[in-house]
């Protein structure tokens, strides 16, 4: 176990997302990317008023077991966590947990953000605790397959309950400092979790935009899509919907007809869509741009809703009136290929198996494998587009996306359903019985299906946002931010500020008891 101090300045806040397709996560990376300009014009603005934010951040490395249930098993590996002490008021301050999702954790997890901010105000210690199997916290022979059998939230969350008896014996910490956990998308899930399975080391918990109920075929994603391109308080109208749908239908029906050239030289596909699985890949690639457009909306990540629609609807310059639609979905595909500064899509289906088999550690902010590997023993998740609400292609399949799990980690798509149900009953599914946890969720957001969007009375408590994106709350505050938004960052904070003042009084009441 060791303390170091953060001897570079990490430039991602990183919000985790659950995405299946690969365009979907490029999209979600290029969000982190832009969270992360957007910070360090903030960590800059600090800088230049005379503040030093990196004095006071400090990371740390522990040593867990790599199996928390198996006491015979005595291998480890090094979990990473950061701490951030500018605010905290010593030795009673509150301490904000900060739950690191599937990706690495950055500087920036203690340094900007909602969270953040509420920590200046309670005078809170910070702290970020990297995910096993993600970012550093693995083993160098971590992703081989058979290793990967130690990779599940259960095990997640005993290293967050280690991590907090190792965090309270570092800091001198007491039954006086009361503990609150954030967390978006599966990080969330997590901190909802965290709190529901170990409710003596977190007092409450902050669920943003968490999916905590598992789902095998998670179709509800799409019909959502649909509902938000037609969603005309967020730039969409009917029409819009109609011609997403009608451009699906063409570039199927392109396929159907064998007009694999034509439609690779179209949408610029680096391979020709000769055979199905490549069909598959375009029509999933395709999918997600809209996909990201409506989960990230206003992010400035591709392009708004009300900005797609407008590509979909413009009829300014279109000469053949049958093939607008599909001629609208191909400027859809380059204005994503410009802004990713791709020079084609990738579309080979074995490339991508080729590529969730790797099991090399190329890079810190790999997580497509670990991920895969837990919607298939976990979660599901999987985006299909096989009942009538899919404004996308019928070729989205569940048989697609789960015979990976198969191919890649040898898990039998006949256990998948046994799997979800075990995780369900483990946390609880969109219905937990837990106390002090607030989910916050956005209404453009597909994946507040599978959140808590009701409250039920003091076991779950809610913050809906109608016109809001994925996790949307976890930012700072912005100027152009919604009134919506505004609001519900005052709700959040007033939620935690009672939970603080409930803790200190409960406390005060022990105390006069003794």
């Amino acid at each position: 176990m060791l303390f170091s101090p953060t001897c570079s300045l990490m430039l991602l806040l990183l919000l985790n997302v659950v995405d299946s397709g690969r365009i979907l996560l490029k999209i979600s990376q290029r969000f982190r990317d832009l969270q992360a300009q957007k910070n360090k014009e903030f960590f800059l603005t600090l800088l230049a008023s005379g503040h030093q934010p990196l004095k006071h951040v400090k990371e740390g490395r522990i040593y867990q077991p790599l199996d928390h249930f198996n006491r015979q098993n005595v291998k480890t590996f090094p979990q990473r966590f950061i701490v951030n002490e500018m605010y905290w008021q010593r030795p009673d301050g509150p301490v904000f947990l900060f739950v690191g999702g599937e990706g690495p954790i950055y500087d920036f997890d203690v340094l900007a953000g909602h969270h953040v901010d509420m920590a200046k105000e309670h005078r809170a210690l910070l702290l970020a605790v990297e995910h096993r199997f993600y970012g550093d916290s693995i083993n160098p022979d971590g992703l081989k397959t058979e290793n990967l059998a130690d990779l599940s939230s259960q095990q997640t969350l005993a290293d967050l309950a280690v991590v907090h008896q190792y965090i309270s014996q570092s800091f001198n910490l007491s039954c006086r400092n009361t503990w609150i956990s954030f967390g978006g998308s599966y990080s969330g899930s997590l901190s909802a979790w965290f709190r529901g399975k170990f409710p003596s080391l977190v007092y409450g918990a902050v669920a943003s935009s968490a999916p905590v109920k598992a789902k095998l075929d998670f179709s509800e994603y799409n019909s959502v899509v649909g509902l938000s391109l037609m969603n005309e308080a967020v730039g969409g109208s009917e029409k819009c919907l109609a011609k997403v749908r009608e451009a699906f239908v063409l570039v199927e029906a392109a396929l159907i007809d064998g007009n694999f050239t034509k439609v690779a030289e179209d949408f610029a596909c680096c391979q020709t869509p000769r055979n199905p699985d490549d069909q598959s890949e375009l029509m999933q690639n395709l999918a997600d741009i809209i996909m990201g457009t409506v989960q990230y909306n206003e992010e400035g990540v591709l392009m708004s809703i009300k900005e797609l629609c407008g590509v979909m609807t413009d009829e300014s310059e279109e000469k053949e009136a049958e093939m607008e639609a599909y001629n609208h979905l191909v400027k859809l595909s380059q204005m994503y290929r410009s802004t990713s500064q791709e020079q084609c899509l990738d579309i080979s289906h074995e490339k991508t198996v080729k590529d969730l088999m790797d099991t090399s550690l190329k890079t810190r902010r790999r997580a497509e494998r670990q991920w895969t590997y837990q919607t298939c023993t976990e979660f599901g998740f999987y985006q299909t587009c096989e009942d009538t609400a899919c404004p996308f292609s019928g070729m989205l399949t569940l048989q697609a996306q789960t015979k990976l799990c198969a191919r890649v980690f040898g898990i039998s798509q006949h256990s998948l359903p046994a799997r979800i149900a075990f995780t369900n009953s483990y946390y609880g599914g969109d219905n937990p019985h837990t106390h002090r946890v607030l989910y916050v969720n956005g209404g453009v957001d597909p994946w507040k299906e599978l959140s808590v969007v009701q409250d039920s009375s003091e076991e779950a408590q809610t913050v809906f946002i109608k016109d809001t994106a994925h996790c949307a709350d976890m930012s700072r505050e912005r100027l152009t931010d919604h009134h919506s938004l505004r609001k519900a960052r005052q709700e959040i904070e007033n939620h935690v500020a009672r939970w603080l003042r409930t803790a200190a009084q409960e406390k005060m009441n022990n105390r006069e008891l003794l």
